[in-house]
């Protein structure tokens, strides 16, 4: 059985209250709250193990040099990658897909070429890939969703050429919902020998990932939003295609051998990490990756699912109501707007009742256009949310509606 009042008590934040009321957290789409375990293991490092990774003789340089490596073999396993070289430590997905947009549109990407994303992808998938195209000449288009939001992946066949050098898809849309079908996606694309980035921001936290089984060649996480610190994150890359691929930074750590006239590159996956990692950040990600798996991620997505639909069935009987999003597979997200209310006066008042959602474009500008819209209202469920929380936001919300 899943206790998530027991799962709570690892929470402290989850106690506190806001203008006199408990606080209802349900912006973990933006960022997942915290266990004390990698609070604690980020304080235990810094305390008693500080040092920078990598090359140094003393004891402490070695002992953080062990913890830092065991959390990449840690992230490794938990995406079931076939090697800790194919894992590539960022600040962030923001950061990996910026690193693979240069290092791919450097090797690989010639004027008259074409990249392809989704209508629903975050701004983080869209942008790093136009400034590729500007800067190679390159162009971008997009898979078409239905009304429903979901993808036309009819239309994905069409949008493949022999100019195509990538598709870029979202797992989980961060607005919708949606759980896209990313293996069947990157079937279409292997069939015309493209490659494959699977933004996996919105999935991690909610769901086990195999990337051996989607078989994509790139795949992109952010410890932040799977209960780990912020600043660090995960590019995994398939080895033969991170091999092809030029370095995105210089400096240290990233060289094997350097003289004034020639510089020659470290082996993966440190060619890709230039600089002093975030070495505290890395082993937390791994006590929170470790949290999670402990708990069991068939366990958090049976939750959150059943949760998702409880959420659904109250909302859907507010007054008003518009929800955003009726994909068949979707994930612990709802978007809605009420009746004429703006979505920043919503998330405003729903704040005093100590509830704390998303308002806005999220990051999804263009998602927004397609659906007519400027903004909405986000609700993101995780794995410490309770059916007693939904009730507070229905609640809350009819309170604000009453209102107007």
């Amino acid at each position: 059985m899943y206790d998530v009042n027991r799962v709570r008590e690892d929470f402290p934040i989850l106690t506190r209250q806001i203008y006199g009321r408990p606080l209802v957290y349900l912006d973990n789409g933006a960022t997942t709250q915290k266990p004390r375990q990698v609070v604690e293991a980020m304080v235990d490092e810094y305390y008693n193990v500080n040092a920078n990774v990598h090359r140094g003789v003393h004891f402490l340089s070695q002992q953080a040099t062990e913890l830092h490596e065991a959390s990449r073999e840690t992230v490794r396993r938990f995406i079931n990658a076939r090697s800790t070289a194919e894992i590539v430590f960022t600040r962030g997905t923001t950061e990996s897909i910026n690193l693979l947009a240069f290092s791919l549109g450097e090797a690989m990407v010639k004027e008259g070429d074409e990249v392809v994303v989704s209508a629903m992808e975050h701004h983080s998938n869209i942008v790093p890939w136009q400034m590729m195209c500007e800067r190679k000449g390159a162009q971008l288009r997009v898979i078409p969703m239905t009304d429903e939001g979901e993808l036309q992946l009819e239309a994905l066949e069409g949008l493949l050429t022999k100019r195509t050098r990538i598709v870029c898809c979202t797992q989980v849309s961060n607005v919708l919902g949606t759980v896209n079908p990313v293996k069947e996606v990157v079937r279409i694309a292997h069939e015309k020998g493209v490659p494959v980035l699977v933004d996996g921001a919105q999935s991690v936290p909610h769901m086990p990932v195999d990337v051996q089984d989607l078989d994509c060649e790139f795949f992109a996480f952010s410890g932040h939003k799977v209960y780990g610190p912020t600043g660090v994150g995960v590019l995994y890359g398939k080895e033969e295609w991170l091999d092809k691929l030029p370095p995105y930074q210089g400096g240290g750590e990233m060289i094997k051998n350097v003289t004034f006239e020639k510089t020659t590159y470290n082996e993966l996956p440190y060619k890709f990490e230039a600089g002093t990692p975030d070495y505290v950040a890395t082993h937390a990600l791994a006590k929170a990756l470790d949290y999670v798996s402990g708990l069991g991620m068939e366990k958090i997505e049976t939750h959150e699912q059943e949760l998702t639909r409880y959420a659904l069935e109250r909302l859907q009987a507010i007054e008003g109501m518009h929800i955003f999003g009726a994909a068949q597979q979707r994930d612990a997200v709802i978007s809605f707007q009420v009746g004429n209310i703006h979505h920043l006066d919503m998330g405003t008042l729903l704040d005093r009742l100590g509830i704390a959602v998303r308002t806005g474009h999220h990051c999804a500008e263009p998602l927004m256009r397609r659906l007519g819209i400027e903004g909405t209202v986000r609700a993101s469920f995780g794995l410490y949310n309770t059916k007693s929380e939904v009730d507070a936001l229905a609640e809350g919300i009819e309170r604000v509606r009453r209102m107007f």
